[in-house]
């Protein structure tokens, strides 16, 4: 949670001076630090609490991804409304996976090739590409080419979940004798 809170300040600062994103890329890699080793570090020490462990990290990791999202959203970069679009994509896949592994006893963390790690190294290299291109003005009338990246991430976000949900709902109807 500490990577977060460093992520979101440095987007937030980043309204002050671009080398605030720094701190905010510096952030990505505590954050990323700590969600990998946590469940790995319990395991070494065999002190795993499975149902404790699993509550907790992913209510972590929601609420990570509020304070990235929120604090893109607060930056020059990127409007709020689209790093809104780009949160309720990731929640809604969140939601999808937590469903599946009540309903199907499956867990998957990873879409078209790409979890938690690509996802990571992805917003690095658009914080990366924020402090080499800047703010400037929007390319699109009022959306920035950053606008446009967010919000296309956001709504295949979105249409995933649409899709696993339909996918997940025909398997589920087939198991239990319906449609």
């Amino acid at each position: 949670m500490v990577g977060a809170v460093m992520i979101f300040a440095g987007y937030v600062g980043s309204n002050l001076a671009s080398s605030w994103l720094l701190l905010a890329i510096g952030g990505y890699v505590v954050q990323w630090f700590g969600d990998s080793m946590d469940g790995s570090l319990a395991r070494y020490r065999r002190i795993e609490r499975p149902s404790y462990g699993y509550f907790i990290d992913h209510s972590c990791d929601g609420l990570a991804t509020l304070l990235i999202l929120a604090g893109i959203g607060l930056s020059p970069f990127v409007t709020m409304d689209v790093a809104l679009i780009a949160l309720a994509g990731y929640l809604l896949l969140s939601i999808h996976a937590y469903l599946s592994a009540r309903v199907l006893g499956e867990f998957k963390l990873s879409y078209l090739s790409a979890g938690p790690t690509e996802l990571r190294i992805m917003l690095i290299a658009l914080t990366i590409m924020m402090m080499a291109l800047g703010a400037g003005p929007g390319l699109f009338g009022r959306w920035s080419g950053f606008d446009i990246f967010v919000g296309s991430v956001g709504s295949i976000l979105i249409l995933l979940f649409i899709g696993q949900t339909l996918v997940t709902g025909r398997r589920l109807a087939r198991v239990e004798g319906g449609a």
